[in-house]
């Protein structure tokens, strides 16, 4: 494209430590890198917030672009790579030479420093297009208050622009399903009833995604995709309602779909969605002691999650590496509590199960170069997790390990995450057609009549 099609991109610090690459997610277009982003970086690579590593790798990127640079080259523009047929450049500008056109503030003088530059930059290439690109909506709306016409989100590495459009796992037809089918072949697997169908059929099919209709009598999950021809298994509702792990009992179709995922050997990969209070703690727990004490399908139980500010915190707790990570995972004890309330002796059930299931509470801090044979893996409150974090624990998960993945996008507490960029949003997406996995939103809540009341109306 000429200079008149390519635009200039100004990026925001958060879009580096976002994605320490994503300057090559413009290489069409001239890349503008402010001074003060250089300055916020260097100030954060040395830090012990999470986000020091990415810091560290931006800045390594800039500096394979311009180690062979002049400052007047660097100031100018210098191609991305030679090797590639792209015009686009990238500079690094100068922001503490423009005259203050934006009153700054004490506390934001580095935000109003790029809105400078940005402004500067806009008067200075009109009529091209200067876009800001931030992930803070706070600073997209002062960059609009105070004159920049084209400001913008980073979006290039979102599956999904709106999490509404999320797959559930499971997709229900209006009416009854088989009214529908013209042509249908059947055939029985050992106990397993299999119907071939016409893809035209379903709207959006993918390996292991739910059937239902409203018949409350039909449910199946598709098996495999071939061509033109959609192969179901037949599970029917009742079946499903009356899954059970552990004394646990489905209180929803939701609750049975995530029941029969969980408890198929076949599926190596379960995520469990849905608000506060759907059940996707207990209904892991009892699935996994389910299938490690009673069945024996694997030796251990490894439970972990997120521990925020985890490398300043942990260290001060009392006792090993399991008792810092209890009160992160007090969940999970509530929910083993709740599993043995009726024992004539609850705290003695507990345990002796902890020590028969090989109960373990792992940091997140500590899973890279382990590698996981043969256990239940119980990653909880995973909306807090990029998609690299939950990719180190993926890859961890060798020969007979199971992983269930659960979480509740509308409780991201991190400052650099949304639900369209969180790593749960990444894996549900990603492994959507892989035949491993499954995924299931549990929708309405069960915990009590109070918190689902709450979760509908607060």
């Amino acid at each position: 494209m000429d200079n008149a099609e390519r635009k200039l991109f100004v990026l925001d610090t958060n879009i580096l430590l976002h994605e320490p690459l994503a300057i090559f997610s413009f290489q069409e277009h001239d890349v503008v890198i402010p001074m003060t982003v250089l300055e916020e970086l260097d100030r954060i690579k040395d830090s012990k917030r999470d986000v020091s590593r990415d810091a560290r790798v931006a800045i390594r990127a800039l500096e394979n672009i311009f180690h062979d640079a002049t400052p007047e080259q660097i100031a100018a523009g210098i191609t991305f790579n030679d090797k590639i047929a792209h015009n686009g450049t990238i500079a690094i500008f100068a922001d503490y030479e423009v005259k203050q056109t934006v009153h700054a503030f004490s506390d934001k003088a580095g935000d109003n420093r790029i809105l400078n530059s940005v402004l500067f930059l806009q008067q200075k290439h009109a009529p091209r297009s200067v876009v800001l690109v931030t992930k803070d909506i706070n600073m997209r709306l002062r960059a609009k208050g105070a004159g920049v016409l084209n400001v913008d989100d980073y979006r290039s590495d979102q599956l999904i622009d709106d999490v509404a459009l999320l797959s559930k796992g499971f997709h229900r037809y209006s009416g009854d399903f088989w009214s529908n089918v013209a042509e249908c072949h059947s055939e029985n697997r050992g106990s397993s009833t299999l119907h071939t169908l016409p893809k035209a059929l379903f709207e959006t099919p993918y390996v292991n995604q739910y059937l239902l209709d409203d018949s409350q009598e039909f449910a199946a999950r598709i098996k495999t995709i071939e061509g033109e021809e959609v192969t179901i298994k037949d599970i029917s509702y009742e079946r499903l309602m009356h899954r059970q792990a552990w004394g646990v009992h489905p209180k929803n179709i939701y609750q049975g779909m995530a029941l029969d995922a969980m408890l198929d050997p076949n599926i190596d990969l379960v995520i469990l969605t849905g608000p506060a209070g759907c059940g996707k703690t207990i209904l892991a727990m009892a699935a996994a002691l389910e299938q490690v004490i009673e069945k024996g399908m694997y030796d251990k139980i490894i439970v972990t999650r997120n521990t925020p500010e985890i490398a300043e915190s942990i260290g001060f707790l009392p006792g090993t590496e399991e008792e810092k990570m209890l009160p992160w995972l007090a969940a999970v004890t509530d929910t083993m509590e709740a599993l043995h309330k009726h024992d004539v002796c609850t705290d003695g059930s507990m345990k002796y199960i902890f020590d028969k299931a090989n109960i373990q509470f792992k940091s997140i801090n500590f899973m890279r170069g382990r590698s996981i044979q043969n256990a239940f893996v119980l990653l909880d409150e995973c909306q807090n997790l990029t998609a690299s974090q939950i990719k180190t624990i993926i890859t961890r998960c060798g020969e007979g390990t199971k992983l269930v993945c659960s979480g509740n996008l509308a409780q991201i507490d991190s400052n650099y995450l949304s639900p369209v960029t969180s790593g749960l949003t990444y894996i549900v997406e990603r492994f959507k057609h892989f035949d491993g996995s499954a995924n299931i939103y549990l929708n309405g809540v069960v915990r009590s009549r109070l918190a689902e009341f709450a979760e509908e109306n607060l």
